[in-house]
């Protein structure tokens, strides 16, 4: 099935034909959806509803769907570190000194506990895990590493950048159509 969308001038014209992503047949109007609720979370169904073109009803099912296949994991607000008093953040990248999976599992557990603690990556390359780690300043990011982090058994290396200025920040993946 093929038919033509305008979406309020937001967004360029499309077709419905389907996109199969991760094994799930998404069409533009999905995609149109997820992409505006990246952008702004705060839509309520009826906005949604008028920027794609659909009415409340089937709009609701479809975010309801979305929520369920897990396309949408949670709805946050995006807060601003500085107005909160965590004006240092760090990027800290870990070496273990093993590399089975009981002390990956101990490492993951205990980091993903540490509310400084805002992302737990493992990679792949020189470093095993990147942490991006948020406190008020220099002090209390010392006391992190020397009370909380170094104390975790297995740690053999951490390395840590501080972030002078933000660049780009953003949240939203890239949905093509």
């Amino acid at each position: 099935m093929v038919c033509s969308v305008v979406y309020c001038g937001l967004l360029p014209l499309y077709n419905t034909e389907q996109k199969k992503v991760m094994g799930v047949k998404l069409d533009q109007i999905d995609i149109a959806m997820l992409n505006l609720l990246q952008q702004d979370a705060s839509l309520g169904v009826k906005e949604i509803a008028a920027r794609v073109g659909l009415s409340q009803s089937p709009t609701f099912e479809r975010l309801k769907k979305l929520k369920q296949e897990g396309y949408i994991k949670k709805i946050v607000a995006l807060v601003d570190n500085k107005k909160l008093d965590k004006n240092l953040v760090a990027i800290c990248m870990i070496t273990l000194k093993e590399q089975g999976i009981e002390t990956k599992q101990n490492f993951e557990a205990q980091t993903a506990q540490m509310p400084e603690v805002m992302e737990v990556l493992c990679v792949s390359g020189g470093w095993d895990y990147i942490l991006k780690v948020a406190t008020k300043d220099m002090p209390s990011f010392h006391h992190f590493i020397s009370n909380r982090l170094a104390p975790i058994q297995h740690i053999a290396n951490i390395n840590s950048n501080f972030i002078l200025n933000e660049v780009k920040y953003d949240t939203a993946f890239l949905i093509e159509p």
